[in-house]
């Protein structure tokens, strides 16, 4: 079952290694529905982590339900599942092919957790602050036209202009068409 409020997405599947495929393609779409394109890496990346987890320890069954939130200044991305035992973040060597997952989930987000679900179940969950909670540059570079015209009239010079960090213009740029006529 899936569902779509305004700023909220739930899926509910078994983590099986082809269904996971499936919701990394939902949540990319979602995130582009929600014009929050710069996360989709990092929350696919996180989901298949979570859900890979599930898929590999999960007991009694593979059950799971994945939620997406866009708070105000994050994206909340949780997986619930049926196995009340908490992960634990694990010392892999440098030579094993799993342990990893939950090291990468914490370092590509803001903050992760887990913590139980009623009395069978556990949520396990990460953020990731949305692209207008980012801190502004200090300074803009846009491009602005410059007075002088192209010996060609169907082209226009574009110069790079840096603004200091107190300045701000909103002025548009004058609208050139590279179409002659």
């Amino acid at each position: 079952m899936i569902t779509y409020p305004s700023r909220h997405c739930t899926v509910e599947l078994q983590a099986l290694p082809s269904r996971i495929g499936q919701v990394r393609r939902i949540v990319s779409a979602q995130l582009r529905y929600w014009h929050m394109d710069p996360l989709i890496d990092r929350a696919s990346l996180g989901v298949t982590e979570l859900l890979s987890n599930v898929h590999r320890h999960a007991r009694p069954d593979k059950t799971c339900t994945v939620e997406i939130e866009l708070l105000l200044e994050r994206l909340k991305v949780s997986v619930y599942d049926h196995d009340p035992r908490l992960p634990v973040v694990g010392e892999a060597s440098p030579l094993a092919t799993c342990g990893r997952g939950l090291a990468m989930v914490a370092a590509m987000s803001e903050s992760w957790g887990a913590v139980p679900d009623g009395e069978s179940g556990k949520v396990v969950w990460f953020t990731l602050p949305t692209p207008s909670a980012a801190p502004a540059p200090a300074w803009e570079r846009r491009p602005r036209f410059t007075a002088a015209e192209s010996a060609d009239p169907r082209f226009t010079e574009v110069a790079l202009v840096e603004h200091p960090a107190g300045e701000h213009r909103s002025e548009p740029a004058p609208a050139h068409s590279a179409v002659p006529g």
